[in-house]
């Protein structure tokens, strides 16, 4: 019996200027939360935990990557740790900060996370919920 997924998404993409440089990036980087390559083709790769659901490659266009304003990608980390150790590995892989992990108020007691942009430009998120407090209706 296959298990459904549990993602609203069937996946995003993000382009890239430089494939291997990216892939290099996301190998070491999507680590942290646990997903790896689940499909590889010429020029893309998708990863995730059991699905693909984020694909790395250059616009299919030929055109440059460029970064959407306003646009981010959030990943689901198990604990405030992951979160870290998401932050302070893509900084050592070139990443630069836009949010040290820490509590975002404004988003709810239960949210740990932070915030990378990625060697393209494109901002990404760990983020960890408490489930106990959101299970516990303070979410506020």
């Amino acid at each position: 019996m296959t298990a459904e997924n549990p993602s609203i998404m069937s996946h995003v993409s993000i382009g890239t200027n430089n494939v291997d440089k990216a892939l290099a990036f996301y190998d070491k980087v999507l680590a942290t939360i646990g997903a790896v390559r689940i499909l590889e083709h010429p020029q893309a790769v998708a990863y995730g935990r059991q699905y693909p659901e984020f694909w790395v490659h250059p616009p299919h266009d030929g055109g440059k990557a460029s970064v959407g304003n306003g646009t981010h990608f959030g990943f689901f980390a198990a604990s405030k740790s992951q979160v870290d150790e998401f932050y302070k590995v893509a900084l050592a892989q070139g990443a630069t900060s836009d949010g040290k992990p820490g509590p975002r108020p404004l988003y709810g007691e239960p949210y740990y996370g932070c915030f990378v942009r990625d060697l393209d430009g494109h901002k990404i998120e760990a983020a960890y919920w408490d489930m106990e407090l959101m299970q516990s209706g303070d979410s506020s």
